[in-house]
């Protein structure tokens, strides 16, 4: 997602600050602008209330402080209501880990099969295995292209502030056009302008430069350390030992090296507010990740082990349902479970192994009693002449005379 981010955002255009010869923009919006309205709207609304709240309490209105904490409301505002989005995101992905195993041995079951037959077989079978299990791998990334708009809409919103201030212009909702420039001239701590970037700063050498470069390093190297943390726990605790053995487990490794020089190079190019968002939401994510990976965990983990033992220390343990139950609730279920497993082991039809003809037959003459003929009638076919064999079975017609020595 950040990764996304960084690609729209340095694909916009560097904004043409107006002078006397050069015309303000047309208002005209493209497609892309019409697509994002209602959630810069929705962002300008919230950023706007809270900015009315901390001036209500006596906060100037062009503070940097009442901005940045505006910044802060804006964030926790719009990433508590996407708590449940997240909270099903992750036990998608749960799900997608847990049936990985199952996964791969469809696909070692097909692998080197390009026949139609088994393409179709195949699918059939990854198809029933979602249904079984009730995911899907859209359902793990919808939430998250649910998200995308709104968290997009922040980034522009603060993003354009410098612009529309520099037009003249106000937001496209209610951050109007007094609001604009009251943003625009915001300064963190008094000296560093929330519109600035690293880049500008270090180019232009406004009057307490040095500070705003301090200010925006600092804040960089933050906003980068928190992104990676979040990411590390995720792979070094949330992943069962199946999932550190696929494909996708070493490509996150690989992104999670490869991202921080992203954000190193593209972070000189963010204004300060914009920063100043991005770590906000840097450290939401990072503790609401902390709290879902000790709280639901992925099973088989280390953070689902390391669960385990502090509820075993309390007297605890996750029955077959998930709940918290006290540890001898968990051993007598686990006890039934063994006998009910049992039991169905005993009563289960035993499994016939086949049995090729030569073994069936030389079975079959086993088990045949010593004065059954080999077939029906055989004990009274006479013996064929020439071969002076009698016939398995065969005996002497009744008036034949019994043999003697001397015959």
């Amino acid at each position: 997602m950040l990764d996304l981010l960084y690609r729209v955002a340095a694909a916009t255009p560097t904004p043409v600050v107006p002078t006397p010869t050069t015309p303000a923009p047309s208002t005209s919006l493209d497609f892309f602008s019409t697509i994002m309205w209602p959630f810069k709207w929705i962002v300008e609304a919230i950023l706007v209330f809270w900015h009315w709240i901390f001036t209500s309490l006596g906060l100037p209105a062009d503070a940097g402080l009442t901005w940045v904490l505006s910044i802060i409301g804006l964030v926790v505002v719009v990433r508590s209501a996407l708590i449940p989005l997240f909270v099903r995101q992750i036990k998608s992905q749960r799900k997608m880990m847990e049936i990985a195993p199952e996964l791969r041995k469809v696909q070692e079951k097909y692998r080197g099969k390009k026949d139609q037959l088994s393409r179709e077989a195949m699918s059939r079978e990854t198809m029933a295995l979602y249904k079984k299990h009730g995911t899907t791998p859209v359902s793990s990334c919808l939430p998250l292209l649910v998200q995308m708009p709104i968290l997009l809409g922040m980034f522009y919103t603060l993003s354009d502030v410098k612009k529309h201030a520099e037009w003249g212009v106000g937001g496209v909702g209610l951050l109007s056009k007094e609001l604009t420039r009251q943003f625009y001239e915001a300064k963190l701590f008094g000296v560093a302008p929330l519109h600035t970037s690293l880049i500008e700063a270090v180019n232009q050498k406004p009057d307490g430069w040095e500070a705003t470069v301090t200010i925006l390093v600092i804040l960089v190297i933050l906003m980068i350390a928190s992104q990676f943390i979040t990411q590390l726990q995720i792979i070094s605790k949330n992943l069962s030992p199946e999932a550190k053995t696929g494909q996708a487990y070493q490509m996150q490794r690989i992104m999670l090296y490869i991202l921080p020089l992203v954000f190193i190079f593209s972070g000189v190019f963010f204004p300060l507010g914009v920063v100043l968002y991005w770590f906000t939401s840097n450290i939401w994510t990072m503790v609401q990740q902390f709290l879902v990976i000790r709280n639901l965990p992925t099973p088989g983990s280390e953070a689902a082990k390391a669960r385990e033992e502090r509820l075993a220390r309390k007297g605890k343990a996750i029955d077959a349902q998930g709940k918290i139950v006290p540890l001898e609730k968990y051993q007598a279920e686990q006890q039934r479970l063994y006998e009910e497993a049992q039991r169905a082991k005993e009563q289960a039809p035993k499994r016939q192994q086949p049995t090729g003809k030569q073994r069936a037959k030389k079975q079959a003459q086993k088990n045949k009693p010593a004065n059954e003929p080999n077939k029906p009638g055989a004990a009274n076919e006479p013996n064929k002449p020439g071969t002076g064999e009698a016939k398995p079975g065969g005996g002497a017609k009744p008036g034949d005379a019994e043999p003697t020595d001397n015959a």
